[in-house]
This record gives C-alpha cells, sequence and structure tokens, in this order.
C-alpha cells in the first residue's frame, strides 16, 4: 500500500451509509468516534478483502448491526493525516446499505461511543467530517431523484 519514500503512504478504508425507515422516513446511523466526532462506519481492509467485504464488516464491527444489505458503491472520499511522524494519504469508499432491523451498539473495544439513527433530512447537522457529510448528503439527492434505490 506504500508509494514508496518520495510520497505518502496509501491506506484504504470503506465504510456505509447506512439507512433504516422509521416512522415513515428514512434515518441515517451516524457514531461517535474515538475522537468524539460524529461520521459513518467505516474502517481499514484487511488483506485479501474487497471494499464491500471491508465496508459491510466495518460497519458489523463498529455498530453491531448484523442484517445489513448492500447496495451501490457511493463515493470515496480522501484526506492526509500523520501516524507516528509518517504522512498518510487516505482513501475511504462508502456504499449505500439498508439495515431493516436489528439494534444498533457502539464497540467500545473499537472506540465507538455511540451509535445513533438522524432523519435523513437532519444528518447534515451531526455529521463532524465535511468530506463524509458531503457523501450523505450526495446519497440523499441519488434517493430523492430516483438515480440510486436503497437495496434488498
Amino acid at each position: 500500500m506504500d508509494t514508496g519514500s518520495d510520497g505518502p503512504r496509501v491506506e484504504r478504508s470503506a465504510g456505509g451509509v447506512v439507512l433504516r425507515e422509521t416512522d415513515g422516513a428514512l434515518h441515517v446511523l451516524v457514531i461517535r468516534d474515538p475522537y468524539r466526532n460524529w461520521g459513518l462506519p467505516k474502517g481499514h481492509l484487511e488483506a485479501g478483502e474487497s471494499l464491500s467485504e471491508a465496508a459491510l464488516r466495518e460497519v458489523l464491527e463498529e455498530t453491531g448491526l448484523d442484517q445489513v444489505v448492500l447496495g451501490e458503491e457511493l463515493s470515496t472520499i480522501d484526506w492526509y493525516f500523520r501516524l507516528d511522524g509518517v504522512l498518510i494519504h487516505k482513501f475511504c469508499t462508502f456504499f449505500l446499505m439498508r439495515s431493516p432491523g436489528g439494534d444498533a451498539a457502539p464497540e467500545t473495544d473499537e472506540g465507538i461511543t455511540a451509535c445513533v439513527w438522524i432523519p435523513l433530512d437532519e444528518v447534515d447537522e451531526r455529521i463532524t467530517y465535511d468530506n463524509a457529510r458531503s457523501v450523505v448528503v450526495e446519497a440523499r439527492e441519488a434517493l430523492r431523484s430516483g438515480s440510486l434505490a436503497l437495496p434488498g
């Protein structure tokens, strides 16, 4: 995954925009991460894992939801950060997902401290990260226009 000593180390992650219909309205599952910011469930790819496999695994690991239907690939976002003095360029691909049931619970061993369902029309106000917020906005607009359908 490393691009070499001349550039940043490249890492890949995947996650989900998990939707559920409650009281006639779509809600998005958001998590509070170890930095106390609100975002979407996501995480690193493991060896030999596809993006979609990683996205489903990470949603399960971070939220406990085991009833999740995978939908279409959404956007890939990217950002830079430093870890132990190493510059890392992270790419994270999100998938649309639907959760027909089950209770979401934060996986404290993963550093997740809360899982909450927020109405799709209000989720922009909760998500801390601009790039993750843009993925949710893209999904909402595509669902409304009919160019994207809820999975399963």
